[in-house]
């Protein structure tokens, strides 16, 4: 168990989860591309409709008419309503293939004896004597007529694919032969449960038969016809492709397939690729009126013959009441059979769209590829970077999808690898986000009983200003501790809940105090409180906000002070003050997190750390409160009242020191009683250092004359014991004037 948790932290530290994560949905994104679902397909055909609407086919040749059962037939009296009698129909049949039309082929389907056969009128109109009805039946029928008319051309009778049909195939009515190469294409194909045929004898004269069944995709929109289907288990083309067979003069159509699906369609002389499906992609042109004739005019012979002659001849409706309208990638409305005209146009032209079979593995490469490198390369951009190559990656993604559509006419998807790079970069950006609000919490959590909420909240924001693991920067070291500790708790023996309420009293002030001039609480040893400055946020007046801490912390033991004596008049107990000392240093020091893998804290190392302990220690033998060292000193020199004390060698250190009393702020320092008693100080240092024990001596008295406050009595006793003692025993020759401290 140790060694599986050794391991996972090895990871996260060397990989990361977050990039573990968005393997694993690289991984599932690619298996949601192989199941393919109705919502990523409609992604995908979208991407293509942008295509089309970009470029649309531009239209070269029109090698098609449309002979359009229009508004305009529909109300000539001569026609009607549809379906118009059988013989008005061979009569167009008759007349298309006199103007040297190549082939016909309907855009609707016979599927019942027409209505108007003079069998049918014999034995449903009303008063006919027996000899007229006996007469009517022995007229040939409509059907026989349009199918003797279909005999004389070459007609390509639609059937259409439903569910709710059922051809009866007990007849032995005429199929198009079929030639396959590779896989048994019938699996891949669309498959129709039921099939509606014309009436026998129109499809025993037909030179082809064809489904013209359109299925619309699932927003409605057709962008592929199937090409080949099957229905009520028969194999049959479209109604386009049996056109083609029929103009070429092929018996049968070979179809080719491999491993994943149907790959192309081909007769003699046209090969139409075609996707796994077997569906042709529709390379649409926008819609033109041009290619349509109205029937009436063709039964009428207004036709020019250019419009017919050497043409494929389709016979459909644009009128909206007969319900052919479908919506395209280009026009929201385009008549049926105009999408079968686009078809041939396409095919005739050599002008087609296709997605190959192998599209799928450009796209799972380039998924692959471009995933690895966001998860290896995204973490280490900033956000800048970041959306520049991304916007880069994406730019390459869909400038190859159009090179490929707009010079080869294939459709290559670039959702697919968008869509999975997208998704890792927003993993990526959610798992940074959600690390980042993890690491805010952590230095909350770290950092908020040490430092102000303001400080703590700006660190929160800007994290990679913390440096974790150690970084060198100047500081400013602070070491406070309670004078006379050990008498005070004393009187606390028998109430040592009071002891910890008086700690918590008087630790409180003075850690507002530091957290209030931008202080770092470091740590709280009893009655000592360890702080620094300029760490772990930057703090360019780090050395006047200590020294200001400082002063601020002796100001708020007085006030705790007042209040306890007031505490202790009134409930008749000892009063004993509280007093502190104070050391502080500026210097060079590492700062980070120090500790253990198990256990670590925010803290500061240092030779200065350990100089500005030494100063605390100190302050009780010189008299003032704050002793500071000597780059503190210099630096807040203007703004607060510095004294010199000593030029001293601490223990452990081979460099001297000059060490320095605060005395108080720039008000203090520009008074006479305080520049009196600094230049006495002064002097009697000098005196003390040129190894004038007299002259030393003389400036101290007068110091105590000038002193009436008494501040540097403490000081004033010091020297005058080591100046008593150089008089009876002289330092050495080489005496600098610096005094070893023999204790920390």
């Amino acid at each position: 168990m140790r060694r599986l948790k050794a391991i996972r932290r090895w990871f996260g530290r060397r990989f990361g989860y977050a990039r573990l994560v968005c393997v694993v949905l690289l991984i599932g994104i690619a298996a949601l591309r192989v199941m393919d679902p109705a919502p990523v397909q409609e992604l995908r055909v979208r991407t293509f409709d942008t295509f089309q609407l970009i470029e649309p086919r531009k239209k070269t040749a029109r090698p098609v008419t449309i002979v359009d059962i229009d508004e305009k037939s529909l109300a000539d009296p001569r026609l009607g309503q549809w379906p118009w009698p059988r013989t008005r129909i061979a009569e167009i049949v008759t007349n298309l293939t006199r103007l040297g039309a190549v082939v016909i082929a309907f855009d609707a389907v016979f599927a019942e004896p027409d209505r108007l056969n003079p069998d049918i009128a014999a034995d449903t109109f009303g008063n006919l004597d027996e000899e007229m009805r006996a007469r009517l039946r022995q007229l040939p029928s409509n059907d026989s007529i349009l199918a003797e008319a279909i005999r004389n051309s070459r007609v390509v009778l639609g059937e259409s694919g439903g569910p709710n049909v059922r051809a009866d195939l007990n007849e032995k009515l005429p199929v198009t032969g079929l030639a396959m190469l590779g896989e048994a294409p019938q699996r891949f194909m669309f498959e129709f449960v039921g099939l509606l045929r014309n009436v026998p004898v129109l499809e025993e004269a037909a030179a082809g038969r064809g489904l013209f069944t359109i299925r619309p995709e699932r927003d409605g929109i057709v962008r592929r016809v199937p090409m080949m289907m099957v229905a009520q288990g028969v194999t049959m083309p479209s109604l386009t492709f049996e056109m083609l067979r029929v103009a070429s003069g092929a018996g049968t159509i070979l179809i080719k397939t491999d491993e994943a699906g149907i790959k192309s369609l081909g007769v003699k002389g046209f090969t139409i690729p075609t996707d796994l499906n077997g569906q042709l992609w529709i390379r649409y042109a926008r819609r033109d009126p041009s290619i349509y004739v109205p029937a009436i005019d063709v039964l009428e012979g207004r036709v020019a013959p250019e419009k017919i002659a050497g043409k494929l001849i389709l016979i459909g409706t644009s009128s909206i009441g007969l319900n052919d309208i479908k919506t395209t990638p280009v026009t929201p409305a385009m008549p049926g059979v105009e999408i079968h005209a686009q078809v041939l146009e396409s095919a005739l032209t050599g002008d087609v769209v296709a997605q190959p079979n192998y599209g799928i593995g450009i796209e799972f490469f380039a998924a692959l590829i471009m995933g690895l490198l966001v998860i290896a390369f995204a973490p280490k951009f900033g956000p800048v970077t970041l959306v520049v190559v991304g916007g880069m990656f994406a730019s390459v993604l869909i400038g190859t999808s159009w090179y490929f559509y707009s010079q080869h006419r294939l459709l290559i998807d670039f959702t697919y690898p968008l869509m999975s790079t997208t998704a890792i970069y927003l993993t990526l950006i959610f798992s940074a986000f959600v690390r980042e609000l993890h690491q805010r919490r952590q230095i909350r959590s770290q950092f908020v009983q040490y430092m102000s909420p303001a400080l703590v909240e700006q660190l929160a924001n800007a994290p990679e200003r913390l440096v974790l693991g150690g970084e060198e920067r100047e500081m400013t070291i602070m070491f406070s501790d309670m004078r006379g500790f050990t008498s005070i708790s004393e009187t606390y023996k028998s109430d040592p809940q009071g002891l910890t309420q008086l700690m918590n009293r008087f630790l409180t002030p003075l850690t507002n105090a530091i957290l209030a001039r931008k202080g770092y609480i470091d740590k709280y040893m009893g009655d000592a409180i360890m702080a620094f400055w300029n760490a772990p946020l930057d703090d360019k007046q780090h050395h006047l906000n200590a020294c200001d801490a400082a002063l601020d912390m002796l100001e708020r033991v007085d006030e705790l002070n007042q209040e306890r004596e007031l505490e202790a008049q009134e409930g008749g107990h000892v009063y004993v003050p509280l007093n502190i000392g104070v050391g502080l240093n500026t210097g060079s020091c590492v700062v980070g997190n120090m500790g253990s893998d198990l256990k670590f804290n925010y803290s500061v190392l240092g030779d200065s750390v350990n100089l500005a302990a030494r100063l605390e220690g100190q302050s009780k033998e010189y008299g003032f409160p704050i002793i500071v060292g000597s780059k503190t000193a210099l630096e807040v020199k203007e703004k607060f009242a510095i004294l010199e004390l000593d030029f001293i060698m601490v223990k452990g250190k081979k460099e001297p020191e000059v060490i320095y009393a605060i005395a108080g702020r720039e008000d203090v320092a520009q008074s006479g009683r305080f520049q009196r008693l600094r230049n006495l100080t002064i002097e009697m240092l000098a005196c003390y250092r040129g190894r004038d024990w007299d002259g030393a001596l003389a400036a101290i008295e007068r110091g105590r004359k000038t002193d009436e406050a008494q501040t540097l009595q403490y000081l004033y006793r010091l020297y005058e014991a080591r100046i008593r003692a150089f008089q009876k025993e002289p330092p050495p020759q080489d005496w600098d004037g610096a005094f070893a401290l023999t204790t920390k």
